[in-house]
């Protein structure tokens, strides 16, 4: 049986790449593409919602498809930790509900996300430089965020990082004690470096999109684990193995194949 899929945002870069996998893809039947000016109902009778939209409307598309008792991809930049909060109240509330948030749907930039949570905890000086094209209209990226977020809560036994000057504007937005530097431009797909300073060292870690391609695998990943999945679920690294011990005994997810 087939999982019913509608598209929000069908229209724009991640949502036309979801529209033509859903498309391609046995297992996925698409229901419905919603634009900006398609009234939510539209989205109702599908399974999973796929919200691939803007910062400044997402919270609201996310909302409505809870609300009507669908489960929810969040593709989505923007969402950071408070608004996360808020979407776990929500999906608390619906018995069954569940959303599955992924800011970026590169294994390599989950797997980036994960070397720098780690290697936080042995530097104090940390910093985030990200770049997107010039139509990305949210700044930081939604990636640099959760990887600021992740950093935080890897250090809380350590504290803030050592930040000095942030009351400069050209020092960056801080996040969770980590400045973020962000760069809009022609010619950029998106970049992310997590850099570390120490004594009389520097560590870079540094993941770098070149085409949609990268977003493929992960996206089908992401969409059918939502069917599936309740409460809240975020980041993609949930959804694959990193080879990394989970606390609980839980098996391992399913490995993201570049031919998936």
């Amino acid at each position: 049986m087939s999982i019913r899929v509608a598209v929000a945002g069908a229209t724009g870069k991640l949502g036309s790449v979801a529209v033509r996998l859903i498309e391609a893809a046995d297992d996925l039947e698409l229901v419905a593409r919603l634009g900006s000016r398609s009234p939510l109902e539209d989205m109702l009778g599908a399974d999973v919602l796929v919200d691939m939209t803007l910062p400044a409307v997402s919270p609201d598309i996310v909302a409505f498809a809870v609300d009507n008792g669908m489960k929810v991809l969040v593709g989505t930049s923007g969402w950071s930790a408070d608004r996360i909060l808020d979407l776990e109240r929500r999906v608390a509330a619906h018995e069954g509900s569940g959303a599955v948030v992924i800011p970026n749907f590169s294994l390599g930039s989950a797997l980036g996300t994960a070397f720098a949570t780690v290697a936080a905890r042995f530097f104090d000086s940390i910093e985030i430089i990200e770049a997107h094209g010039e139509g990305k209209v949210d700044s930081p990226s939604g990636t640099a965020v959760r990887t600021a977020e992740l950093i935080g809560a890897a250090r809380a036994d350590r504290g803030p990082v050592d930040a000095p000057h942030t009351d400069q504007r050209a020092r960056g937005q801080q996040v969770a004690s980590v400045p973020i530097h962000s760069m809009r431009m022609r010619g950029v797909v998106a970049q992310q470096q997590v850099v570390f300073g120490g004594a009389g060292e520097t560590l870079t870690i540094r993941h770098d999109t070149v085409g949609s391609q990268s977003y493929e695998a992960g996206i089908l990943l992401a969409l059918r684990a939502a069917a599936s999945e309740t409460g809240v679920t975020v980041g993609l690294d949930k959804l694959v193995d990193l080879g990394i011990a989970e606390p609980n005994g839980e098996p391992p997810r399913p490995t993201v194949r570049e031919n998936a």
